[in-house]
């Protein structure tokens, strides 16, 4: 899953070293969502402060931890993450009764078919409002691979689910247009998900894969209502008409500019074991600097409570720190936020990322321990120097390029750069940490002869109209880039890491996240393997190797598995990190009476 990449935490080591969730401050006043907070003051408007927006207000495409976020409010999964401390990376059933096991009958004595029943009660506010069906969920996941804007995890599950990479083949030459997309979706089966009856829901797999239900906590796998038919999926016409089946809905989205929820007349809290929804409104200011919202969040007004897309500046963070501050809550993301990514298909300096070497090269050049330092300190921001962060399955330790820039200028000679080269770097200039990368590595690479220039970008951009757009890479508009990415689940997940982002022309955006265009038959080969082990141990060998293939051919430059700053007003309560959203659930929050933001 994409994240926010480059806003990262603090630099003094109060909260040790250990990840952990809610690492540092207090939650503001603790709670669950498992049971109503006796406590609780209903009412009021969360005041949410950003600098950018969502990628999409589409439950089936978003692949953004800031879209996640914003999704949480309005858009019900099968499966997702409870904001209950201590469970916020466990899957528990939303839509869905009860997580399928083989003892209750869910999935089959082969572990390839699942078998889900959806929750009685659960509507869309259409007019009349209607139940969420299992018809719907078959619909969400089809549009997954429309051709007009795919979801870009589509590499996670294009070859588990049966009939799927087939169906998308054949999707994939459809007009972008609504009649043409409805029409395929409406008469084009997919044999892997199945509706039987109203309520039930049946996934075929090709082969077992115990990570699957984790899977399904994917917004993409969300139902999705006849309605979006009329629309392109994606659109900004969409996000402005959708229908929703959680406890608010948008009532209006002015991109860039602000998202207004309001209450969801059609929701039922009894159906409903996640979201407590305890105010009555979230507003989302989208044009606040990241300077200001802290400043802000710190004031006590009513009319900021919680950040969106923006964490604490790195710069404030050691005094934060320092204080103990109670609202702030450093937690755990299971992440490579940022890494570098280096555009293999750029023409620029006679394609010169396009050869391993030059790659190579420049992984010796750069010295993360700056890079960390830019973004808070080590403490909270440990070096990366794999792919697979610790949290994950799969992962040891190892570092294939300790910095040796005189090192880097020899191989740059040996590969035909004995003058150096000119990089355009692409990076968000909102973001204080992105900045200071971007600026590191501009002093780090003058050192062996490489001039870089920056590619500053709006954070709404960065990714829909730079990252995710093929020819953004192939013309050269950019050469370096900060990406940002996390597991789409836990634990045994570490697919969730190599099939959007390394399995070659499957993972190419927009259908999935691979930006730097990485492709490896020996990896590949690798992905293929490891995703169909039956056993977890020569899984997660496997998943080793391909760590070190991947580094072997330099794709790209991880810098940090970060801890996650996260920041709220005084007057907010019942502050639960999720680590999927990298902030605090506002969908479980409270607000003080008197300091709500009526």
């Amino acid at each position: 899953m994409r994240t926010w990449g480059g806003r990262r935490a603090a630099l003094v080591g109060v909260c040790g070293l250990v990840l952990m969730t809610a690492a540092c401050g207090s939650s503001g006043g603790g709670g669950s969502s498992g049971s109503a907070n006796e406590n609780a003051s209903r009412g009021g408007t969360l005041n949410m402060l950003g600098a950018g927006d969502v990628d999409y207000m589409d439950p089936n495409i978003s692949y953004y931890s800031v879209g996640y976020l914003a999704l949480r409010l309005w858009s019900r999964q099968l499966f997702t993450f409870p904001a209950v401390s201590g469970q916020t990376t466990t899957a528990v059933p939303d839509l869905a009764t009860q997580v399928p096991t083989t003892g209750n009958g869910g999935i089959s004595k082969d572990g390839m078919t699942y078998t889900i029943t959806i929750r009685q009660g659960a509507m869309w506010n259409t007019t009349p409002a209607r139940q969420v069906t299992a018809a719907d969920v078959v619909r969400g996941v089809k549009r997954t691979c429309n051709p007009a804007q795919p979801f870009g995890g589509t590499p996670d599950f294009a070859t588990l689910i049966q009939g799927y990479q087939t169906f998308c083949d054949g999707f994939a030459k459809v007009a972008q247009t609504p009649s043409a997309i409805a029409g395929y979706i409406d008469k084009t089966p997919l044999p892997g998900v199945v509706a039987q009856g109203d309520t039930t829901v049946v996934f075929h797999l090709n082969h077992p894969a115990t990570y699957f239900v984790d899977m399904l906590t994917l917004p993409a796998f969300s139902p999705a209502p006849v309605e979006v038919l009329k629309y392109l999926p994606a659109s900004q016409a969409l996000g402005q008409h959708e229908v929703s089946d959680g406890p608010y809905q948008v009532t209006t989205w002015t991109p860039t500019k602000e998202i207004v929820f309001t209450r969801n007349a059609a929701w039922k809290a009894s159906t409903d074991p996640i979201r407590k929804a305890y105010v009555d409104k979230v507003v989302v200011n989208e044009t606040v600097s990241q300077d200001s919202i802290q400043q802000q969040l710190q004031t006590g007004t009513a009319s900021a409570d919680m950040g969106f897309d923006q964490a604490p500046p790195p710069s404030q963070l050691p005094g934060l720190i320092a204080k103990k501050d109670k609202n702030l809550n450093l937690g755990e993301t299971a992440s490579s936020n940022p890494y570098l990514v280096f555009n293999t298909v750029s023409p620029n300096n006679r394609g010169a990322l396009g050869d391993v070497r030059v790659r190579q090269a420049l992984e010796y050049a750069l010295n993360r321990s700056d890079m960390d330092q830019v973004l808070g300190g080590q403490t909270v921001n440990p070096p990366l120097t794999h792919i697979l962060p610790p949290d994950i399955s799969g992962s040891t330790d190892f570092n294939l390029y300790p910095t040796d820039q005189a090192k880097a200028k020899q191989m740059l000679a040996a590969a035909g750069y004995p003058h150096g080269m000119t990089l355009k770097f692409l990076y968000r200039n909102a973001s204080e940490g992105s900045s200071k990368v971007f600026q590191t590595v501009q002093q780090q690479l003058s050192n062996i002869g490489v001039k870089v220039v920056g590619v500053p970008s709006p954070d709404a951009d960065f990714y829909t109209k730079y990252l995710q757009v093929p020819s953004a890479a192939r013309s050269g508009v950019w050469d370096l880039s900060l990406a940002g990415w996390g597991a789409d689940w836990y634990g045994d997940a570490a697919l969730s890491f190599f099939a959007p982002l390394f399995s070659g022309p499957p993972s190419y955006p927009p259908l999935g996240s691979n930006y730097g265009f990485y492709d490896s038959p020996k990896t590949n080969q690798l992905i293929q393997q490891a995703s169909t082990a039956t056993d977890q141990s020569k899984s997660g060998a496997l998943w080793n190797q391909a760590d070190h293939q991947v580094m072997q051919d330099a794709a790209i430059f991880p810098i940090t598995n970060p801890q996650q700053a996260s920041y709220h007003a005084s007057q907010v309560h019942n502050a639960i990190y999720i680590p999927a959203f990298q902030n605090f659930d506002p969908a479980n929050v409270w607000l003080s009476p008197g300091t709500n933001g009526g």
